[in-house]
């Protein structure tokens, strides 16, 4: 795995397998991790496409405070497409990642190809005792949260590294995060979306239920919906081949 930093933004890449002019995917963490999140994706991917995991602002090993908007992160990533030099890539994001995977598709749809979506929605609202929570007892807050998030199906062990992520990002980084999903509600633009989308869900999701996929599918024109048997809001972890192999037919029939 290579690591860099560019325009303060931190991400990791595997060493280039594909042919030249494979698609680029940019992979977007959800509130409170890294782009480490990725691990499962950025090595099994990068014989077909090239694949990068950045460290949102604020977090992991990038530079500068946490954002609290999601059409802020978008920029910063915009930024750092922009200055890698990378033509047409297809953001894929989970959760808060999701969400500014789709502020990427409405707000530069001509410096993009397609995006993916995983256990997203178009407003992501959260309980006021989030909030609560991570300023009370963040420790707690993280244990907390595995459970939640993950499929009955799913081995806790699996979620180890997740939960170690988690425990690095510090609270206030979290809670922005946080903040940033509560803000954001695109339901009313979604028909302005024009590029290929992929949307992934697990079929035991209960932060982001199934429902939230079916509705984007059915106003988003061009989208296709994969829904994870056994898994829950973290796909990419808990089932990660079916995740890998839902992305590469994707990319598959729309960018080879």
């Amino acid at each position: 795995m290579q690591r860099a930093k560019q325009n303060g933004i931190a991400y990791m890449t595997a060493p280039p397998t594909s042919s030249p002019g494979a698609p680029t995917i940019i992979f977007l963490h959800g509130s409170g991790l890294a782009g480490a999140f990725w691990h499962h994706q950025v090595s099994a991917l990068a014989d077909a496409m090239t694949t990068v995991a950045i460290d949102l602002p604020g977090h992991g090993r990038s530079d500068a405070p946490p954002l609290d908007s999601v059409p802020a992160y978008a920029a910063s990533v915009m930024a750092f497409i922009r200055a890698r030099g990378f033509s047409k890539p297809i953001p894929c994001g989970l959760s808060l990642g999701g969400a500014i995977a789709l502020q990427l598709l409405l707000d530069y749809p001509d410096a993009l190809a397609g995006g993916i979506l995983i256990g997203s929605g178009a407003r992501l609202r959260v309980r006021p005792e989030i909030f609560d929570l991570i300023a009370r007892d963040y420790a707690g807050f993280v244990a907390a949260t595995g459970p939640l998030a993950a499929s009955p199906h799913t081995v806790a062990g699996v979620l180890e590294p997740v939960q170690k992520l988690m425990t690095a990002c510090p609270p206030t980084t979290a809670a922005a995060d946080y903040r940033a999903c509560d803000r954001f509600d695109v339901m009313d633009r979604l028909a302005e979306v024009d590029l290929p989308v992929l949307v992934i869900g697990g079929a035991d999701d209960g932060l982001t239920p199934v429902k939230y996929a079916d509705h984007l599918v059915r106003h988003i024109s061009r989208a296709q919906q994969c829904i994870i048997p056994r898994a829950g809001h973290l796909a990419p972890v808990e089932q990660p081949a079916a995740v890998n192999d839902a992305i590469r037919r994707f990319v598959t029939r729309h960018f080879s």
